[in-house]
């Protein structure tokens, strides 16, 4: 094929705080897509906390200069010989998980979120902060038309991730959930678990997200440090921070589980076992997700059709939506568009 072009991109040019201006937007030349892949027109990509991470360096860079961004929709430009699901003109999107070994004992027991060998968009692939780029089809979901790209976009991986997250807090059918941490993946899995007939309470700084919490569906919405109103069969914690673990952990009832969303976690303080951990609390961490996950999310999102709450940004922006990020100025989703 020869369908070779040339993208402007941002770039991870030298990880640091926001205010270092870490990211540069370069002219970059995009490959035709090899046997296996797809070449893809970015129409939307949401702005992840995990994108925060590494223009930080919070993750240490896999790729220099790479192009963030996991939450890719866009249009297929050009498939490669080997592709058979896809062809030019269909609406696709990219997730966090860009490929694995498939042969490992994790990739053969249904747990390739775990495979040793496991790739990433926007950290060991360039990502969607771009006009176009390129990912392997077998990692790339169908997208239905008719939903809004800047609604889509934040499904693949703040909706895939709050899914797992959702899953290994093992709630019981119409259970007392706790969420802390109320941003992109919270806002939408508060919805889900609503939705499946659960209780949820919300625990998150911020005025106007506890108030976004409760227009949502949310029973409750609180300080992150303060005590829900009922004891809790399960909690995810989404907020990067380790001191809300055993703030978490007391708010449980016994029996519950802790679930713990993000790749990124400050320290987490000493734990107490009496008072954290005995009658059978349990804390589990979430590792990126298998596209199994991804299927059965975006399945379950067409079926629910959560409200997306999204802070629209031009891609020229994108070092500012990750600003906005840092600083909590965004109440939702932060979303790039093309300029």
């Amino acid at each position: 094929m020869t369908h070779e072009t040339v993208t402007l991109a941002w770039v991870v040019e030298t990880p640091g705080p926001m205010a270092s201006a870490p990211l540069r937007r370069v002219r970059r030349e995009v490959p035709p897509p090899g046997d296996e892949e797809l070449l893809i027109e970015v129409h939307a990509c949401g702005v992840c906390r995990t994108d925060l991470h590494l223009a930080e360096g919070d993750l240490p860079p896999r790729r220099p200069r790479c192009t963030p961004g996991h939450e890719i929709v866009g249009r297929v430009l050009a498939a490669g010989t080997a592709v058979r699901d896809f062809r030019p003109g269909d609406r696709v999107g990219a997730a966090w998980l860009a490929g694995t070994c498939g042969v490992c004992p994790y990739c053969r027991s249904g747990r390739e979120n775990l495979c040793p060998e496991s790739r990433y968009t926007g950290w060991d692939i360039h990502g969607g902060y771009a006009g176009h780029t390129v990912v392997d089809a077998r990692y790339v979901y169908p997208l239905p038309e008719g939903w809004p790209e800047d609604e889509l976009a934040p499904l693949l991986c703040a909706g895939i991730i709050g899914y797992r997250a959702l899953l290994r807090a093992e709630l019981p059918p119409g259970g007392r959930l706790g969420l802390y941490g109320y941003g992109a993946s919270a806002h939408l899995t508060a919805q889900l678990a609503v939705a499946q007939g659960a209780t949820v309470h919300v625990l998150t700084r911020g005025e106007d997200a506890q108030r976004l919490a409760l227009e949502l569906g949310a029973a409750s919405a609180g300080p992150a440090t303060a005590s829900p109103p009922e004891p809790l069969d399960a909690a995810i914690l989404f907020a990067p921070a380790g001191e809300l673990v055993p703030v978490a952990l007391t708010a449980l009832d016994r029996g519950g589980t802790l679930s713990i969303a993000g790749i990124h976690l400050s320290d987490i303080p000493s734990l107490n076992y009496a008072r954290h951990l005995f009658q059978e609390r349990t804390v589990r961490s979430v590792t990126a997700n298998t596209r199994a996950d991804g299927r059965a999310y975006l399945a379950e999102a067409a079926r629910v059709r959560p409200r997306v709450h999204v802070q629209r940004y031009g891609m020229a922006q994108a070092d500012r939506a990750l600003t906005d990020l840092a600083t909590g100025k965004v109440n939702g989703v932060a979303v790039l568009l093309p300029d």
